[in-house]
């Protein structure tokens, strides 16, 4: 956070006790879960601590210090500025010699911050309706198609997600490139919820965070699965290691303790598994909820959907639904376009099925939706071809996109162009892959940087060109690597012809680039805009 806090980080940053807390608690769950591994003297059951974190920076004012070791940096190395700037205590893995603070040693450090974070914010999820929705696509669109309907049931609805953050009736953007932030952030939002009087908490909740344990702890009540495509590989090492990460989201579901059957508007709340019938690896996520005791509502085209798509028509903006539920047969009229929103809309019908919540309602939310920012914004300036910015950042949601966008092309007896990259320090394997179905469809693809980090965007351009050129496509005529995005964008405008469709994927809504060197100011469809203003073309 940077400058003057906005509303909402004034509230997550007063969530929590105001008075210091005994570690005793804490301890206590350590040992419950089988993380403690080294001996509890008496004295420490009394060590008072006045919050949580893993940033040596913010462990100032007596707060507990815990210790992640990281993908580039290890906590333990920073242990030292920690106590120096204050921290109560710390939790290790390994005992630091000469720390001059007490130590908690565990076995499992990200775990221990999960559970410390849920112990000091006094365990907030107990307290709200929480709704996690996963998979490799789809997940932003369905968390704000999930707010909207559960709002328009009379259920004061809190977001934590990839575009935005809702809290207490406030929304703001989300700034940072993570979904569901780390342990103590996501238990702080989750109490200034709890406190703002919210009932439902909806938690775009990713693969990062369930294999990086961010959600351990968190109270699930329900959990929506949208699909699973070839993404993120360069954590979990496998296809299926990424399911099995997925499908702990819906292991989350079982009772127990820490996850008590709960009240919710008034009503109980039943454990529920919303999943994507169409899917190949459903079954997968079928076991894990029916293990841990969930009822299960499918939804999709496949006659064993509980919520069935039996007609979608759509325009270039619009997107109309018949579908069959167990309320009855019903139509759905949204502001979205994409034949991909039928799936992402019919699981929030599904999740009002599942919870029992009346249908009206839903669908008036689903239709009051009016777009996600960032996922197939249209950028309209006059011109006499069609910019589309979209989010699409993996080999499936680009392919889906562009398979949309194609008759509107055809249409218009043009072509499609598409400008994106792919992440540095993220899964490679896609790149080649992204870059082969951009030139199987597109009469042009710019390569360009999305977010380097420390790697050479020169190289990761180089990777998504060689995918196009092994389609068919020529090098320099009609596939172009250009790193710089801006650039990027101004040589696939520059190139449109009438009729044509320009996608400018990969970014979406976020506001930055990251490099080794830092993160740049960006806004794609500000650029875009921009660039327009630059031919000429300034709208009315």
């Amino acid at each position: 956070m940077s400058g003057d806090p906005t509303p909402i980080e004034r509230l997550i940053a007063a969530a929590g006790p105001a008075e210091p807390r005994t570690l005793a608690g804490l301890l206590g769950r350590l040992v419950a879960a089988g993380l403690l591994t080294g001996p509890v003297g008496a004295a420490l059951t009394e060590q008072p601590v006045l919050g949580v974190t893993d940033d040596s920076r913010a462990a100032g004012g007596g707060r507990l210090f815990v210790a992640v070791p990281g993908f580039h940096v290890d906590g333990h190395d920073f242990a030292a500025l920690a106590a120096a700037a204050g921290a109560a205590a710390a939790i290790v893995e390994h005992e630091i010699p000469g720390l001059g603070i007490p130590q908690v040693v565990v076995r499992d450090a990200r775990s221990a911050l999960a559970a410390a974070a849920g112990w000091w914010y006094g365990d907030p999820s107990r307290n709200l309706g929480v709704v996690g929705i996963t998979g490799t696509d789809g997940k932003t669109t369905t968390s704000f198609l999930a707010a909207a309907a559960l709002e328009a049931t009379g259920l004061r609805t809190g977001l934590i997600g990839t575009v935005e953050t809702r809290l207490g009736g406030l929304s703001e953007r989300h700034e940072a490139h993570v979904t569901t932030p780390g342990a103590p952030e996501l238990q702080a939002t989750l109490a200034a919820m709890a406190a703002a009087a919210d009932d439902v908490a909806v938690v775009e909740t990713t693969s990062h965070a369930l294999e990086l344990g961010r959600v351990l702890g968190v109270a699930y009540d329900a959990a929506i699965f949208t699909n699973l495509t070839h993404e993120h590989l360069e954590l979990h090492g496998t296809f299926e290691r990424y399911r099995e990460a997925k499908a702990r989201l819906f292991s989350a579901l079982a009772g127990g303790p820490a996850n008590p059957s709960k009240t919710v508007g008034g009503r109980p709340w039943p454990k529920v598994a919303v999943l994507n019938a169409d899917d190949p690896s459903r079954a997968w996520f079928e076991r894990a909820a029916e293990d841990a005791g969930a009822s299960i509502v499918r939804y999709g085209w496949s006659a064993d959907a509980d919520v069935r798509a039996m007609a979608a028509d759509e325009d270039a903006s619009r997107l109309h639904v018949a579908y069959s539920a167990p309320s009855g047969a019903a139509e759905l009229d949204l502001r979205l376009a994409g034949r991909f929103n039928v799936h992402n809309a019919l699981a929030v019908v599904a999740l009002g099925e599942a919870l029992g919540l009346p249908p009206t309602p839903i669908r008036a939310g689903l239709a009051s939706v009016q777009g996600v920012p960032g996922r197939m914004e249209r950028i309209a300036q006059g011109q006499p071809f069609s910019v589309i910015v979209d989010y699409a950042h993996s080999p499936a949601s680009l392919q889906g996109v562009l398979e949309i966008l194609a008759p509107l092309a055809e249409a218009g007896g043009a072509g499609l162009i598409a400008v994106f990259g792919s992440a540095g320090e993220r899964d490679t394997a896609k790149r080649a892959v992204m870059g082969r179905i951009a030139g199987e469809r597109c009469r042009l693809v710019v390569a360009a940087d999305e977010d380097p980090r420390g790697e050479d965007g020169a190289a990761i351009v180089a990777e998504i060109v060689g995918g196009a050129v092994s389609a068919g496509m020529r090098e320099g005529v009609d596939v172009l690597g250009i790193p710089d995005r801006r650039a990027a964008i101004e040589a696939a405008l520059e190139r449109a012809r009438p009729g044509d469709v320009v996608l400018l994927a990969g970014k979406g809504h976020e506001p930055t680039i990251l490099y080794a060197s830092g993160a740049i100011a960006w806004d794609e469809a500000t650029v875009a805009r921009e660039t327009l203003a630059a031919m000429g073309y300034r709208g009315a």
